[in-house]
């Protein structure tokens, strides 16, 4: 046998006894494991840029701020159970997270966003706020996450870029399952998220299953959403730049049936399927959007509707969609914009008449 074959030998000698190999991280990422009656916080906090934190099953009272590249992955949503703290803070106390009421911020800023955080496998559950809250972020990933019974949204996003939010499950929040806006401090156009997804989840019980507001080149596509108020809105105003530019898509919308009052935004909502207000450029296709019935403004199966500030729709293309059973219409353009199309979609009842 030559040196060389020696050397060899030594080296996988060596790799197979220490368990270093090709599967250790070049950049040494470590893992840090969080037990019940442990800080998720403080496991955060002393992890390094690339790390994994992973929180064994468990409810644990705290809010998580997040303000690096990390992945926190829990046990399973049924299982890694992220409530509220047992005490609410003193004024001023804790993070900037809990002070806000929130479960989970992942948080950067304009100048310098947070980039490739992973949330994967866990439950934020009755929050004063949000279940999860970003900003200042590119490229996040929310996986197989349960957000339930918080008062604002389940899931929401703002100022940010490349977010991926697929598999998860938003229901009984009190206003959007899944949020992802521009900005929720200050008006302004729309902020091109840059291919941002939202897909396969599931949004139920919520006042709006998922919003998109004042923002760009966005996928919706695969979701689940019933039994909301409200099913999927695309919201724009008179900003620029408008909202739009993205596909909703494959997306299964049925029986948005619940009651929400007036809001100083909006008015009731009941029966919406998907609904679009001062959006451009806008695809809605191969969606099936069945039972929404309700007597709102917004309500039936697609609807395009003049935005309350008075932005119209325009050049969208609503086509391909099976509608069926919603009332008052399975689709309507109830604005004043132009070039929007409605074609080869299966549907019984329009407005105006003949769009089906």
């Amino acid at each position: 046998m030559t040196n060389r074959q020696l050397k060899c030998l030594a080296t996988i000698s060596v790799v197979m006894a220490t368990g270093i190999g090709a599967a250790a991280p070049s950049s040494g990422a470590a893992i840090h494991r969080v037990s019940a009656g442990q800080s998720i916080q403080a496991a955060v906090d002393a992890a390094r840029p690339g790390d994994t934190i992973l929180v064994r099953p468990g409810t644990y009272h705290e809010s998580v701020l997040i303000t690096k590249r990390l992945t926190l992955r829990g046990a399973g949503p049924r299982r890694t159970v992220i409530m509220p703290p047992t005490t609410a803070p003193a004024a001023g106390a804790g993070n900037a997270c809990v002070q806000a009421g929130n479960g989970i911020c992942v948080i950067g800023a304009a100048e310098k966003s947070v980039d490739r955080v992973t949330i994967k496998g866990l439950a934020v559950s009755g929050f004063g706020k949000s279940g999860i809250w970003a900003s200042g972020t590119d490229r996040l990933r929310v996986e197989h996450v349960t957000a339930e019974n918080n008062k604002v949204w389940g899931i929401a996003q703002q100022m940010s870029t490349r977010g991926v939010f697929r598999d998860n499950t938003a229901r009984d929040n009190g206003e959007s399952g899944f949020f992802i806006a521009n900005t929720v401090e200050h008006e302004g156009g729309a902020t091109d998220t840059l291919g941002a997804a939202i897909r396969d989840n599931t949004a139920s019980g919520n006042r709006i299953g998922i919003t998109v507001r004042r923002v760009r080149n966005l996928t919706v596509s695969g979701n689940t959403v019933t039994a909301n108020c409200g099913g999927v809105f695309v919201v724009g105003d008179e900003g620029t730049p408008r909202a739009g530019a993205m596909t909703v898509r494959g997306n299964r919308v049925t029986a948005n049936n619940k009651l929400c009052p007036a809001t100083s935004r909006l008015p009731a909502i009941q029966g919406s399927g998907i609904v679009l207000t001062g959006a451009e450029d806008t695809v809605v296709r191969s969606n099936t959007i069945t039972g929404n019935v309700g007597a709102s403004p917004l309500s039936g199966g697609i609807v395009l509707f003049q935005s309350f500030v008075g932005a119209a729709n325009t050049n969208n293309v609503i086509r391909d969609n099976a509608v069926t059973g919603n009332k008052p219409a399975d689709v309507a353009d109830r604005g004043t914009g132009t070039g929007n199309t409605f074609t080869d979609n299966n549907c019984a009842l329009s407005e105006p008449a003949g769009m089906c």
